[in-house]
């Protein structure tokens, strides 16, 4: 069986317009498939041999926001920035814990991740494993 034979086995068609990928999935939801050379994402997979290849510097954009949908019409290639910022458009807003994020509020650690000083604090640390405990 062929490499596309094989990857249009592994997938089924979902009302919503979606390729759902029903093979192997990684950690975070996306599709994996081996195109017999080496174990590629699927949904880079179908992009590469159906649209054309990636660009240097983008990267897959899901529009459809279904990390297992391997369409390449749900697809749209961006920056990196882009495709975080489409996310979650709170994300700008308020950190995980729903503090909010200014310019005081957050710093970057290893210069691409944004830290809320709240949630880094000692004092909300040992608060939240305090609040775990008591919890089990």
């Amino acid at each position: 069986m062929t490499a596309p034979e094989r990857f249009f086995s592994k997938l089924t068609a979902s009302p919503s317009g979606c390729w759902e990928w029903t093979a192997t999935r990684d950690r975070y939801g996306y599709g994996k498939f081996w195109d017999g050379s080496r174990k590629v994402k699927a949904h880079r997979w179908a992009y590469e041999h159906l649209v054309g290849p990636i660009p240097s510097g983008l990267v897959i954009d899901h529009k459809c926001r279904n990390r297992s949908c391997v369409n390449p019409a749900h697809m749209e290639t961006v920056t990196n920035a882009e495709n975080i910022r489409r996310r979650r458009p709170d994300m700008d807003e308020v950190c995980a814990n729903g503090h909010p994020r200014t310019a005081e509020s957050t710093y970057m650690a290893k210069g691409k991740y944004r830290n809320c000083r709240v949630c880094s604090s000692p004092a909300f640390r040992s608060s939240k494993s305090r609040k775990a405990v008591a919890h089990v």
